[in-house]
């Protein structure tokens, strides 16, 4: 328990979150589907160079979304906004276009970036317990 009097973290009720941060999430969902469009066009320009661009956007953009917010749903919205856009991209339509070749950078820029937002979503800013500095067994 802290010294504020309201408990632990966990035992907390849920609150709804305030417009602002409605607001935040909702930015940072459609910056994660304009980062996953990018790099999914960088990622075939230039292979080696743009594949490496493309997941450095969007690990910058997961962690400061993360960082921003100060919590792990400001990581979480840029990467639903980045898998629901390369997904997408992905697919096959009716008259047999797509977007991604069936090569080793489009593999790996899927997989990367799924893998960076595990990464990003797991060492985000994590909230911190209120009260002093000092250690919690005193």
């Amino acid at each position: 328990m802290n010294n504020t009097g309201q408990g632990p973290l966990l035992a907390q009720p849920l609150q709804r979150p305030s417009a602002g941060r409605i607001a935040a999430y909702a930015g940072l969902f459609l910056l994660g589907a304009v980062v996953g469009l990018a790099g999914a066009l960088v990622q075939a320009a230039w292979f080696p160079g743009g594949l490496l661009l493309a997941l450095a956007g969007a690990a910058g953009l997961f962690l400061g979304g993360a960082y921003a917010t100060g919590g792990r749903g400001g990581a979480v919205a840029p990467v639903v906004g980045w898998v629901v856009t390369v997904i997408l991209l992905s697919t096959a339509r009716p008259e047999g276009d797509f977007l991604f070749g069936a090569g080793l950078g489009s593999y790996l820029f899927l997989l990367g970036g799924m893998a960076l937002a595990v990464i990003c979503a797991t060492l985000g800013a994590r909230r911190q317990p209120r009260g002093g500095p000092a250690r919690l067994g005193k």
